[in-house]
């Protein structure tokens, strides 16, 4: 299995975890465990679109277009720093940063090493002579 396959795997997987998240969140939002129904409401459609977003970078990735690992370099990076918060504050949790952080570190490995076989094979000077 390619590199990038593999990469495009893994963003496939977060897109549902997002999803999933967006379905936590409406479950919040029906049982009445939220302040503003607007606000959530509001980040509930955000969330969706940020899961449309990465399912759209896996998809990208699988077809070797260089967006898709751009922009799943980018999400990872993103999931990195909400680990560092989890890990930091009042409310820090060790472990759920270890769970957040283990798979977006997999992720940039992975989509650097896609990165790295995209790239054309550079020419010997001896062969241009």
């Amino acid at each position: 299995m390619p590199v990038r396959l593999a990469a495009a795997t893994l963003l496939g997987l977060e897109a549902l975890g997002i999803l999933a998240l967006a379905g936590w969140q409406t479950v919040a939002l029906i049982g009445g465990d939220t302040d503003s129904a607007v606000s959530s409401i509001a980040l509930i459609v955000l969330t969706v679109i940020g899961a449309v977003a990465v399912a759209g970078f896996a998809v990208a990735t699988a077809r070797d277009v260089s967006a898709g690992r751009s922009g799943g370099i980018v999400t990872q990076l993103l999931i990195l720093s909400v680990a560092i918060g989890a890990i930091t504050g009042e409310w820090a949790a060790p472990f759920v940063a270890l769970l957040i952080a283990l798979p977006a570190i997999v992720g940039l490995v992975l989509l650097f090493l896609a990165v790295r076989g995209a790239v054309p094979r550079r020419r010997d000077a001896d062969t241009d002579a």
